[in-house]
């Protein structure tokens, strides 16, 4: 593991991002952990937010692609704050892009907020977590349908490795077979029960009776990625 992984994972436990506990997601599932990227609010967690994701997509993509595409509306201000920090660690300059949730026909008429899309695009989408492909499912027509581009991947910040509700596989895994992009993660949750197990219990909240409710957890959900 690279050591910004490792201090991302310290920052989502600094900003109450990742929480252990006991929460029932959407799916139904009871689940030990619980991940709400609604939780950066503040100008310094956005800033180090957007350098974490442009090492994340340096590390696994380069910085060969245009436009950085945040679906609407978590999407949003991850679009925004990544494009900055590869601006500022990287030099490279990115154009950023939006969906909006209802089409305008005024004014700065259409669907898309910020750059406009053109043939020849190379469009990495970025998002907080996938449980379920149901999000890059609505992306992918709006992105196609603007202009004939290449997507060239999906980028999130925590891959919960966790198999879906109807496959074997997990969210990530469906989607790069259905669409053929790679999808690539800042960490995946089997990162954090390693960090975590070897770091400070005390500080981190991370006691063993966390991290067994957590095996526990993927014992029955989990992908064979996490088996492995």
């Amino acid at each position: 593991m690279e050591n910004y992984q490792k201090v991302f994972i310290d920052f989502m436990l600094e900003t109450g991002v990742l929480q252990f506990g006991d929460f029932t997601l959407k799916s139904g599932r009871k689940s030990p952990f619980f991940m709400n990227a609604g939780a950066y609010v503040t100008g310094e967690e956005l800033f180090r937010l957007g350098d974490f994701y442009a090492q994340a997509i340096h590390a696994r993509f380069g910085l060969s692609f245009d436009v950085l595409f945040g679906p609407a509306y978590k999407g949003i201000p991850l679009a925004v704050a990544c494009a900055i920090a590869l601006h500022q660690r990287y030099g490279k300059e990115v154009r950023y892009s939006s969906n909006r949730k209802e089409e305008k026909d005024h004014g700065d008429a259409g669907i898309l907020l910020g750059s406009k899309l053109k043939d020849g695009d190379r469009v990495l989408i970025i998002e907080d977590v996938t449980t379920s492909g149901k999000s890059i499912a609505e992306t992918v027509p709006i992105l196609k349908a603007q202009a004939d581009v290449d997507i060239v991947g999906l980028i999130v910040s925590l891959n919960r490795l966790e198999k879906g509700i109807t496959s074997s596989f997990s969210a990530q895994e469906e989607i790069e077979q259905t669409y053929g992009f790679p999808a690539a993660s800042i960490v995946t949750m089997q990162d954090v029960v390693s960090y975590l197990s070897e770091t400070d219990r005390e500080k981190s909240g991370f006691t063993e009776e966390i991290e067994e409710k957590i095996h526990a957890y993927y014992r029955e959900y989990g992908t064979d990625i996490w088996k492995a």
